[in-house]
């Protein structure tokens, strides 16, 4: 017999332990998703950032490596309708970094690209089948969703609302993680653009818990076992736990980024749209605080990235994407494996 609270996803995912690796486009490696597969947790691959060769080549390694059930995840945003005189604008506030860098204003601007979840991807989960396949920005469309679903794999999306969650179960969810406020990267709203509206996972999570009737995944501010353990009591089934992981060795972080997570402390991440054109939260550097953290001059997603490039190639720290959640204190150098079974230990050693 289980000695967890609530086995519901243990059996909908096949997993060992309520633990999903999150899929972080920034740190995830196939090293980190086959550690937390046998650790027993869900290890999750982001799929936003890779062409798809580059994800068939790390699904590829990772069933070689792991039999165990994997999460891939992607983006289902609408690409923005063009707006040239909008990217100008961006580039021109921008000019002054320019100078001061030595980077060339004038070259042409380098694309910052994210493809939503398309039919090309649609084959590669249709030829690997992956037992979990995961979404953010709400869901692909529904030829697309059916056949996701037709290959057998459970589908997941975020919720930063009880609103959301709602209409992804309405929509065919098998599972939804609520995604409070203190998450690292990007929000996943997709029903409203007000951040101001946006909730902490202490609030959000037994509301959405009460309101749908599949299993709720906790994401958001969840460190270590303590966090674990009050996501079950408020009535989450598993919980994603995503900063924790990117102090592991496995994670592929910059040595920026490296440096940041382990002196920024807990009050110095803040919710920005200057580097993809979406809210997300990272750790405040330099362009956060001279520019504000969410300006709207920003071009929309994911758009606003491309004319930081050359400045994050002279100044990575000052202009570079430092995704962190708030619990980046609970942070330890330790390896994926034996961070998830630290934390599978630690949480029933609570729960008894």
């Amino acid at each position: 017999m289980s000695t967890w609270p609530d086995t519901r996803i243990l059996d909908l995912l096949g997993i060992e332990v309520p633990i999903i690796q999150a899929p972080m486009a920034v740190g995830t490696t196939t090293a980190m998703v086959i550690a937390a597969n046998k650790a027993g947790a869900l290890g999750s691959m982001p799929a936003a950032a890779l062409s798809i060769e580059q994800l068939r080549d790390a699904l590829t390694t990772i069933r070689q490596a792991s039999t165990r059930p994997i999460n891939v995840n992607f983006f289902c945003h609408q690409p923005p309708e063009a707006d040239d005189e909008r990217d100008r604008k961006w580039k021109a506030l921008l000019e002054p970094y320019y100078r001061e860098l030595g980077a060339d204003f004038d070259a042409p601007t380098p694309v910052s690209n994210r493809a939503p979840f398309n039919d090309a991807a649609c084959q590669v989960v249709e030829e690997f089948r992956p037992e979990v396949v995961s979404f953010h920005f709400g869901l692909p469309e529904k030829a697309l969703l059916d056949r996701v679903k037709a290959t057998g794999a459970k589908v997941l999306s975020s919720a930063t609302t009880v609103e959301e969650a709602i209409w992804l179960e309405q929509h065919g969810c098998d599972a939804i993680i609520a995604m409070g406020i203190e998450a690292g990267g990007h929000r996943g709203l997709f029903l409203s653009d007000d951040l101001n509206t946006q909730i902490g996972l202490m609030a959000l999570l037994p509301q959405i818990v009460d309101a749908v009737s599949v299993p709720v995944i906790a994401a958001g501010g969840i460190g270590d076992a303590r966090g674990i353990v009050a996501a079950f009591a408020l009535g989450a089934s598993a919980v994603q736990i995503g900063t924790a992981y990117l102090f592991t060795p496995e994670a592929n972080v910059t040595p920026s980024h490296h440096h940041a997570l382990r002196h920024a402390q807990a009050s110095q991440t803040a919710l920005t749209n200057l580097f993809t054109g979406r809210p997300a939260r990272g750790i405040v550097n330099r362009v956060m605080r001279e520019l504000g953290a969410i300006n709207p001059a920003a071009p929309a997603f994911p758009k606003s990235g491309g004319a930081l490039m050359p400045l994050k190639a002279k100044d990575e720290a000052g202009f570079s994407n430092l995704w962190s959640g708030q619990a980046l204190r609970l942070g330890k150098d330790i390896g994926t494996y034996d961070l998830t079974r630290e934390l599978v230990e630690h949480t029933l050693a609570k729960l008894k």
